[in-house]
C-alpha cells in the first residue's frame, strides 16, 4: 500500500468499523442485520450481498433468503462522469460515436448504469457502462472486508462459514461480471445456442463500440413479462408465454449446460412473439457429468431411491473432508418425510435443490458453482411463472426434456457402447476366474493367503476405544503397584514410615492417586 492510500484506506476502515459497531456487531448477525450493513455500507457492498444470496451451499437459507430483499437500484453516477468513462474507452469525445445519449440512466446499479442512446446511423440503443473506478473500489472494499470480520465473535455467521473463502469466491466473480467483453461473449453464445428456437431473442450487440467498460446492444422495446394488462391488450396468451419460457429455460440447463443465472422480471421482455432474454452479464454453466448427476437426482426423488440421489451428490460434491455415508443416507432420507408422499407433478424442482445444497452443508459437501447459478435461477424462474402463469409446471416439462434426452440416438450409441466395453470386460475376466480360483485355493493350502483390513471407526468409537485402553492401563499399573508395595510391605526395608519401608508406602500412595483421577474424570466425562 503506498503512503497515497494509506489515508484513504484507514478512513473506509473507520467507516465500516462506524457502522459495525453502529448495528452491535459483537452481539452476532442476524439475517437482516447483515442485510442493513450491507445496505449501509454502500453499492460495493450490496453487489456483494447480492451474490452471496445465490450460495445457499454454503450460507444458511435464511440469509440468502433476507440478502435476495436487497435492493438493486443506486444512486447514478452524473453524467459527466459518464461522459469521461465513454472517453476514456473510444479515445474520442462521446459524441463522436453518438448522436445523443439521454443523461437520465435507464437504470443504476452497483457495478454499472444503462443509459438509452442514438448511434450516427440512427440506430436505437443502450449503453452500459461501468462506474468510475469501481474495480479499485471493490478490491479495497473486500481487503478491508476481510480485516473487519475479524471483528466477528466466535458464535456468529463466522462460526457457520468461512467468510474468507466467500469473499475470494465473491471476488472472482465480480470481476468476471465487471469484464463487459465476457458479457458480450455470453450474448453470442447464448444466441447461438438458441438460433433455431423461434420464439427466443437476444438484443443485437455492437461489437465494435463494445469494450471492457462499455457495452453497446439494440434497444429493446418490448413488453416487461409481468406487465399482463398489456399482454393482454395485444393478444398474447399468458399460458403460452409462461410455457414457452419455461421450455426454454430447462432445455438452456439440460440440453445447452449454458444457460440465464438471473431471470427475473426486468431481465425479460416480449416483442413481436419472441421472448428477448436481456443482461447476460451473470450466467450459468454446467458440464455434462453435473447434468448427467443432477438428472440422476430428480430420478432419484422420483423413484423414492435414496441411494440413487446418495450417488449424485457424492459425485456432484467437492469435499471439505470425506463425509459420513450413513449420516449422508440419513439426511437424504429425512428429505423424503417431506416429498415420500408428493407425485412427481407437485415436486417443486428449485426446492429440491436447495434442500440438497442444506444436505451437503450439513455433511460438508461443497456444490459446484454452476449448481448455485441454478438455484438462483430457477427461483428467479419460479417467481415469474407463479405471476403470469400459476398452472405452469416445471417439473413435468424437465421430465419430459430429460426423456427427449435419453431416447436421442446419440445417447442410445453411448449407452450401447458403455454397455458394449462393460460386457467385454465381463467376459474376458470371467474367463480367467477358474485360473485365479485355483491360485488362491493352492495358496490358502500353502499358508500363504493374506487378508488386508482397512477398518474406519466413527469419531465417537475411536473416543470409547481410547477411553478403555486408557483405563485397563491404568488399572494394570494399579494392580502392579498394589502388589509390589504389598510384597516390599512384608520385609524390613528402611527408611520406615508409620512401621511400614517408605518404598512400599509411597506405591500405594500412587496407586490411589491413579483411582481417584480415574474416578473423577469418569464422574466429570459423564457430566
Amino acid at each position: 500500500m503506498s503512503k497515497q492510500e494509506a489515508p484513504e484506506y484507514k478512513g473506509r476502515l473507520r467507516e465500516i468499523t462506524a457502522v459495525l459497531r453502529k448495528h452491535g456487531i459483537t452481539r452476532g448477525v442476524t439475517p437482516e442485520k447483515l442485510r442493513l450493513i450491507l445496505e449501509d455500507l454502500g453499492p460495493t457492498y450490496i453487489k456483494l450481498g447480492q451474490i452471496m444470496s445465490m450460495h445457499s451451499d454454503i450460507l444458511p437459507k435464511r440469509y440468502c433468503e433476507e440478502l435476495m430483499r436487497l435492493r438493486s437500484e443506486v444512486a447514478p453516477m452524473p453524467f459527466v462522469e459518464v461522459a469521461r468513462v465513454l472517453e476514456d474507452a473510444y479515445g474520442v469525445s462521446w459524441d463522436v460515436i453518438f448522436q445523443k445519449i439521454e443523461e437520465t440512466p435507464l437504470g443504476a446499479a452497483s457495478i454499472a448504469q444503462v443509459h438509452r442512446a442514438v448511434l450516427q446511423d440512427g440506430s436505437q440503443v443502450v449503453i452500459k457502462v461501468q462506474r468510475r473506478g469501481i474495480y479499485e473500489t471493490m478490491a479495497r472494499d473486500i481487503a478491508l472486508l476481510k480485516k473487519a470480520v475479524r471483528l466477528l465473535p466466535p458464535v456468529s455467521l463466522k462460526g457457520m462459514v468461512d467468510l474468507d473463502m466467500v469473499l475470494d469466491e465473491l471476488w472472482s466473480v465480480t470481476r468476471e461480471e465487471m469484464n463487459f467483453l465476457t458479457e458480450a461473449a455470453n450474448m453470442e453464445e447464448f444466441r447461438k445456442q438458441n438460433e433455431e428456437v423461434i420464439f427466443v431473442g437476444v438484443p443485437k450487440l455492437y461489437q465494435e463500440y463494445t469494450t471492457t467498460h462499455v457495452l453497446v446492444m439494440e434497444y429493446i422495446d418490448g413488453i416487461g413479462i409481468d406487465d399482463k394488462e398489456t399482454l393482454r391488450t395485444n393478444g398474447y396468451d399468458l399460458d403460452e408465454i409462461g410455457s414457452k419460457l419455461a421450455d426454454n429455460f430447462i432445455r438452456q440447463v439440460i440440453e445447452d449446460g449454458f444457460f440465464h443465472a438471473d431471470p427475473h422480471p426486468g431481465n425479460l421482455r416480449v416483442r413481436d412473439g419472441k421472448i428477448i432474454w436481456i443482461d447476460m452479464g451473470m450466467m450459468g454453466r454446467l458440464t455434462e457429468r453435473d447434468r448427467q448427476q443432477l438428472e440422476m437426482a430428480v430420478r432419484g426423488v422420483a423413484a423414492k431411491d435414496i441411494s440413487m440421489i446418495q450417488e449424485a451428490v457424492m459425485a456432484l460434491g467437492e469435499f471439505k473432508e470425506q463425509p459420513d455415508p450413513s449420516i449422508l443416507y440419513e439426511s437424504i432420507s429425512a428429505m423424503f418425510v417431506k416429498y415420500g408422499t408428493m407425485d412427481m407433478g407437485q415436486i417443486d424442482v428449485a426446492e429440491i435443490l436447495m434442500d440438497m445444497m442444506d444436505v451437503m452443508k450439513e455433511n460438508k459437501i461443497v456444490m459446484p458453482h454452476g449448481l448455485t447459478m441454478l438455484a438462483r435461477g430457477l427461483t428467479h424462474m419460479e417467481g415469474v411463472l407463479a405471476d403470469i402463469s400459476p398452472e405452469i409446471n416445471m417439473v413435468e416439462i424437465a421430465a419430459a426434456r430429460m426423456k427427449d434426452r435419453i431416447f436421442r440416438t446419440e445417447d442410445w450409441k453411448k449407452t450401447l457402447k458403455g454397455v458394449g466395453k462393460s460386457l467385454y470386460r465381463s467376459m474376458y475376466k470371467s474367463i480367467e476366474l477358474p485360473s485365479l480360483l485355483a491360485e488362491l485355493m493352492q495358496g490358502h493350502l500353502k499358508g500363504q493367503t493374506k487378508v488386508n483390513l482397512d477398518l474406519h471407526a466413527s469419531d465417537e468409537l475411536e473416543r470409547l476405544l481410547r477411553r478403555l485402553i486408557r483405563n485397563i492401563v491404568m488399572g494394570l499399573w494399579v494392580m502392579a503397584l498394589l502388589i509390589s508395595s504389598s510384597i516390599i510391605c512384608t520385609t524390613d526395608m528402611r527408611p520406615k514410615i508409620w512401621g511400614i519401608p517408605a518404598l512400599g508406602a509411597f506405591g500405594y500412595l500412587i496407586a490411589f492417586g491413579i483411582v481417584v483421577y480415574v474416578f473423577l474424570k469418569h464422574i466429570f466425562s459423564k457430566k
